[in-house]
């Protein structure tokens, strides 16, 4: 899909069809849904005044003009109550227009940004839109060949904007929310992707392409490599499967020789069958999803080459299958780490910590300001914040509150477990230094007590994103499936970085 932003006015432009927002509970109309109004005679009036129409969140009417007006159709969409209005209500509301105006097999349509009273930056609401609108749309559907949904596919979405002063920060923005939207469908369409035709080797290749063309360095270390290296514990996860680990690194050299490293790391077990500590059966097929922490730093480090932001980034991705093979790993055995720290496998399900454990050391060597992973590590992560939330664990309060503010602009929530001292006794070994596994009770915090032991002194925060990763019921501008969560929130990160005065 084309995203342009034009100079003029919603209401003289040729389009299928114009999309315009209303808050619940006004009668009146402002801006481009007024003037729409005006020229229409009245249409948009009349339904609200009919009661078809009360702007209620995500509430889409689609409205057909009489001949010889320019706008085909009017969609309106609902934004909910003024006072509650967020980013997020804004996002989601652009995506239902959208899939409306797909069923309807629109070949195009455009809107203009008519907001008054918001408290917003115009160029975070042309972020919204656009966001809200290609995510909105986003569909994964290589592997269908028979009773397939009609493949339309809407050519283009026009923003326009008449004021001259705010134009270019507009299109900019846009182009900035194009680039993100599609770096978070690169993260879908991989986790999507089947085991199958997603091996380790296949992440490898996909880090590859998506660093092509752009200022970032990829390389790749085989399983010599990393014996060589001492990485014991990735490997030791890999050695069920006959698919070769891989771990993928990704330069991406922004900012100044000088300007400190930020590091991300991404657990990328491509397949998890929890290894001789096998999975119960049920479920087991989204186990593919297990490396949407890597695919998210893949497509965080892609997005922050494409925008040209001014820092220096690594990104770090683990990758390897879990699998119980004749020579797989057992509970039991002792694993030295590159750190030249033990580890006492307890259960072989406990595995991503092991492959970040190898990861986190290894990227220390670029002596970062700051570290941050991305895993879906832990099922009770999910018991205890459910599906919607990230849990966010760390050594550093102000890398924490920074997570946050990202957290707030792009609606991918975030809620902090604690890390006290308690925890950590829990995963004391026996006979190593630590076991990987401190049992069920507080497990989500337990697993990030195990992998603060491989950071060092740096500021760290990890992110376990085993909740929003896999959608079993869509949100307005989410499919159900993957999610693509943590790309923005990732890219938003790094967005405030610099400007925060770390040079």
């Amino acid at each position: 899909m084309k995203i342009r932003v034009r100079k003029g006015r919603l209401a003289e432009q040729e389009t299928e069809a114009a999309v315009v927002t209303h808050f619940e509970g006004e009668t009146g109309l402002e801006g481009a849904a007024a003037l729409l109004d005006e020229r229409s005679g009245g249409l948009i009036g009349e339904i609200i005044r009919l009661g078809d129409f009360t702007g209620r969140t995500n509430q889409i009417s689609v409205i057909y003009t009489r001949d010889g007006f320019p706008v085909k159709r009017i969609v309106i969409a609902g934004l909910g109550k003024r006072a509650d209005f967020t980013l997020e209500r804004l996002r989601g509301s652009y995506a239902k227009a959208a899939q409306q105006i797909r069923s309807l097999n629109i070949g195009e349509f455009s809107s203009a940004l008519h907001f008054r009273g918001i408290d917003l930056p115009l160029e975070r609401m042309a972020e919204g839109v656009v966001e809200g609108v290609i995510l909105g749309l986003y569909r994964f559907l290589p592997f269908k060949t028979v009773d397939r949904e009609p493949n339309h596919e809407i050519a283009g979405f026009t923003l326009l904007e008449s004021d001259e002063a705010a134009y270019k920060a507009v299109r900019a923005a846009a182009k900035t929310a194009e680039i993100i939207a599609a770096a978070v469908s690169f993260a879908r369409d991989i986790v999507s992707t089947p085991a199958n035709e997603m091996t380790p080797t296949d992440l490898a290749n996909e880090a590859r392409e998506s660093a092509k063309g752009k200022n970032i360095r990829c390389t790749v270390l085989d399983a010599e490599q990393m014996r060589k290296l001492g990485m014991n514990a990735l490997l030791g996860v890999a050695r069920g499967s006959h698919a070769p680990p891989q771990l993928i690194t990704l330069e991406y050299r922004g900012g100044k020789k000088s300007s400190p490293v930020i590091a991300l790391v991404g657990k990328g077990i491509t397949f998890d069958s929890g290894g001789i500590s096998i999975k119960p059966s049920e479920k087991m097929d989204l186990m593919k999803t297990d490396m949407a922490g890597g695919a998210a730093v893949i497509a965080a480090v892609r997005a922050a080459a494409e925008l040209g932001l001014p820092l220096n980034l690594v990104g770090i991705v683990p990758a390897t299958e879990n699998l119980p093979g004749g020579n797989a790993y057992k509970p039991g055995d002792i694993l030295t780490s590159l750190s030249g720290r033990t580890i006492e496998v307890v259960t072989t399900d406990a595995e991503g910590r092991l492959i970040l454990a190898d990861a986190l050391t290894y990227a220390g060597r670029y002596k970062p300001a700051a570290i941050i992973d991305l895993a879906t590590l832990t099922g009770a992560c999910v018991v205890a914040l459910g599906d919607h939330v990230i849990g966010m664990m760390g050594t550093d309060d102000g890398l924490k509150q920074e997570i946050r503010e990202a957290a707030d602009l792009t609606g991918e929530k975030v809620w902090e477990l604690p890390l006290w001292e308690e925890y950590h006794e829990l995963i004391k070994g026996d006979a190593a230094d630590y076991k990987n596994s401190g049992g069920r009770a507080g497990g989500a915090i337990t697993a990030a007590a195990f992998l603060s032991k491989f950071t060092g002194d740096t500021p760290w925060v990890h992110l376990d994103i085993a909740g929003p990763a896999w959608l079993t019921k869509e949100k307005p501008y989410i499919p159900k499936g993957a999610s693509g969560v943590g790309v923005r929130l990732l890219v938003q990160f790094l967005r405030n970085w610099y400007p925060i005065g770390k040079k």
